[in-house]
């Protein structure tokens, strides 16, 4: 495993010792775990932009949308364990 040397401030470094020590690891393991859930959460961040370009593409080459009472009541349901409506496709006058 390759060694990365970080220059924090000392306000920093403090902060991370404290917070360290109150969830029960070492400063070194807190900043590995904070890189890792940065790291995480752009990758999903990135991820769902890359979703929704490629909705937006389809959506530019077919007009077909759903409604957005449609698609609220679907995720309603899902939520709630109940059966999900159908969603019926409307497909935008171009």
């Amino acid at each position: 495993m390759a060694t990365t040397s970080l220059k924090l401030s000392d306000e920093l470094k403090e902060r991370v010792a404290k917070l360290a020590e109150a969830s029960g690891k070492s400063a070194h393991a807190f900043m590995v775990d904070a890189i890792a859930t940065e790291a995480q959460r752009i990758e999903e961040d990135q991820a769902f932009l890359a979703r929704a370009e490629a909705s937006l593409k389809h959506y530019k080459e077919t007009g077909i949308s759903y409604a957005a009472e449609d698609v609220h009541a679907y995720i309603y349901a899902k939520l709630k364990g109940e059966p999900l409506p159908a969603l019926i496709p409307v497909r935008d006058k171009k």
